[in-house]
């Protein structure tokens, strides 16, 4: 007994972090992120209407088809909402993104480091074989992803609103909460979960680049050349991460917001597209291959100073509040 309550003292001694480690590492990287998110968040906004732009299923509908705007360019879409919407439009939709990263975040660094330390384990030699950074990073990011789909969902929805402005149609919603409220109210709780399919098929696709390729070319740095554990290791690695997400993702990215973004019926089933398969045919037969690689320059663009931010920040808060480096 007398050993118990010494225990339970010393514990409670102990700062958050040591308290609460996984709690601790979710809040943390949640803070990250949400900084990472507001910095790049108008190169998202770029990209995801730019995957909308051309879309083949839309062109089958006469009147939505002379409605539509001549193709932009990545440089030519951003200066158009400027132009057109207003500077602060650039961050429409940014609330839902922070509330998708907290969630998103949180949930796929925990559960990467746990699988990493606990399930899979490292080798001897404390490095992380890379087949099991893979299933780990997939595996991460397809939890994150699945609890934090709806509020992707009202996110790339909240996104377009500018674009139905332009095109006179009104607006579907007047704030995050009354998105929420109305998709639920229309689709129920499967409404909140529309696109949830190819959304987590991405994030796995896009956490084996980002969390795979970053944990595996930091500890290579770290044991096999003269480099330390600080910002310039955490910013090549994160350089090479972003860059292999990037290139993974787009695809799936894609296919995710066209089902998200597509009109639905009271049952909340999707009007131009099946299923993501169905979605992915269609890109490809109606507009080319190379259509599902629409919006990757910005995705690139975002990717890269995401990680950055994202890793610099997180291994610092990480450093500063006494918890080990990832």
């Amino acid at each position: 007994m007398l050993h118990a309550e010494c225990y339970s003292q010393e514990e409670r001694s102990l700062p958050f972090p040591g308290r609460w480690p996984r709690a601790s590492k979710f809040l943390l990287s949640a803070c990250a992120a949400a900084v990472a998110e507001l910095v790049t968040f108008p190169l998202d906004l770029t990209k995801t209407r730019l995957q909308i732009q051309g879309e083949a299923a839309v062109r089958r509908y006469g009147a939505a088809a002379r409605r539509a705007v001549p193709y932009r360019g990545m440089l030519r879409t951003a200066a158009g909402i400027v132009q057109e919407e207003g500077l602060l439009k650039l961050w429409q939709g940014a609330s839902p993104a922070v509330y998708r990263h907290i969630v998103y975040s949180g949930v796929r660094m925990v559960t990467y480091e746990h699988i990493r330390d606990s399930v899979l384990g490292r080798a001897e030699d404390k490095s992380f074989p890379l087949w099991k950074s893979v299933v780990g990073g997939m595996a991460a990011g397809a939890i994150g992803q699945f609890f934090a789909s709806p509020t992707d969902l009202v996110k790339v929805q909240m996104q377009m609103e500018g674009k139905r402005r332009l095109e006179g149609k009104p607006l579907r919603f007047h704030g995050v909460h009354h998105a929420f409220v109305k998709i639920l109210s229309e689709g129920g709780i499967r409404g909140l979960w529309a696109g949830w399919v190819p959304n987590v098929q991405r994030a796995a696709l896009v956490n084996m680049g980002d969390l795979t390729t970053y944990d595996s070319v930091k500890h290579f740095l770290l044991l096999n050349t003269p480099l330390q554990d600080n910002s310039v290791t955490h910013s090549i690695a994160s350089a090479c991460s972003g860059l292999v997400a990037a290139i993974l993702g787009t695809p799936a990215d894609v296919v995710k917001t066209r089902i998200m973004n597509q009109p639905r019926d009271k049952q909340g089933r999707g009007l131009l597209y099946k299923s993501s398969a169905d979605c992915l045919i269609q890109a490809i037969q109606g507009e080319g291959f190379m259509s599902l690689y629409k919006g990757f320059l910005p995705t690139w663009m975002r990717m890269a100073p995401w990680s950055l931010v994202f890793w610099l920040t997180y291994e610092q808060i990480r450093r500063i509040c006494g918890v080990s480096s990832f």
